[in-house]
């Protein structure tokens, strides 16, 4: 399987078919409802996988029952597009179970973040998959906005590039690094810091030579963030990297005085890449949508991530 050549679902379109999944923790009826309004109102029919509610203490249903669901909609040719309700804790039990040859037979859009991580990384590694890092579709209108909205539909319903451009008022702008080396082009890989930290010694660890590697965080302390990094780096995984794309951080500070942008300075700064930071793409107000898997320019310079689309014509 060529590591350059991501295989991308057609786009969506209106009438198209959607099923929402929840394959980590368990979600809430009233976001959920929130989503399917929001997702009619772009033309999308939307289908609930049938333990979309369900609940085992911190998951979203045992583990067959989440599995099934998932599979569910990757075999069903009537749906074009697989939307998480939410991240929480669960998809690293069931993975090894996706059905990856339904995957490459009927590729379909998926969208999803944080501990959905783990999915998409799945899904790269044993299809090529380009997915979407995206809100949940147990949408929070006082987190996720109009603008937020209207990048997750930009990134499933057109074909056109995803510009992200770093803004001033997040957490992490002040790390920017290596703006001398120019842009950098690679594949644009990862998501959640601890999914990708968790992925190492699996089968899903990606490779990242000649990579972009995007990553953020929420509710992880400075120190614990400096131990993921730290791991990712001892066990050779950010060997090779093109540059960084930094998320966001969101609460992610202790008592400490060092602080986040401190820990990330200190060990992306040690790669000697590109390294962007202020880029609203993770769990605080307003995230963006961006395309995972596919070929992507990291500007530091310009304060830019260009990302080629996850879906084609």
């Amino acid at each position: 399987m060529d590591q350059h050549s991501p295989l991308r679902p057609h786009v969506l379109r209106p009438d198209d078919l959607v099923m929402l999944v929840s394959p980590s923790g368990p979600t809430r009826s009233e976001r959920v409802g929130r989503g399917v309004e929001l997702l009619n109102h772009w033309g999308l029919r939307v289908k609930l996988a049938p333990n979309v509610y369900g609940r085992t203490g911190y998951l979203a249903g045992t583990d067959d029952q989440r599995l099934a669901d998932l599979n569910l909609a990757l075999r069903d040719p009537d749906v074009r597009g697989v939307l998480c309700t939410r991240g929480g804790y669960g998809v690293q039990r069931i993975v090894d179970g996706v059905d990856l040859a339904a995957v490459l037979a009927d590729p379909k859009v998926v969208v999803g973040f944080s501990d959905i991580t783990a999915l998409q990384l799945a899904l790269w590694r044993g299809a090529r998959l380009a997915t979407v890092h995206g809100p949940g579709a147990a949408w929070l209108d006082e987190r996720t906005g109009p603008g937020a909205a209207e990048s997750l539909q930009r990134a499933v319903m057109t074909v056109e590039p995803v510009v992200v451009t770093a803004r001033e008022n997040e957490e992490t702008s002040p790390v920017r690094l290596g703006a001398a080396h120019g842009p950098v082009t690679g594949t644009l890989i990862g998501g959640n810091l601890c999914l990708l930290s968790a992925s190492v010694g699996t089968i899903d660890v990606p490779d990242l030579h000649g990579a972009i590697l995007l990553v953020e965080e929420v509710g992880e302390p400075p120190y614990k963030v400096d131990r993921m990094l730290v791991h990712l780096l001892r066990s050779g995984t950010l060997d090779g990297l093109a540059g960084v794309a930094v998320g966001q951080f969101t609460h992610c500070a202790d008592e400490w005085s060092t602080t986040i942008v401190d820990v990330l300075t200190e060990h992306l700064g040690a790669l000697d890449v590109p390294v962007l930071g202020g880029l609203p793409v993770g769990h605080g107000r307003d995230q963006l949508s961006v395309p995972l898997g596919v070929p992507a320019t990291l500007d530091v310079a310009a304060g830019t991530l260009t990302a080629q689309p996850a879906v084609r014509a």
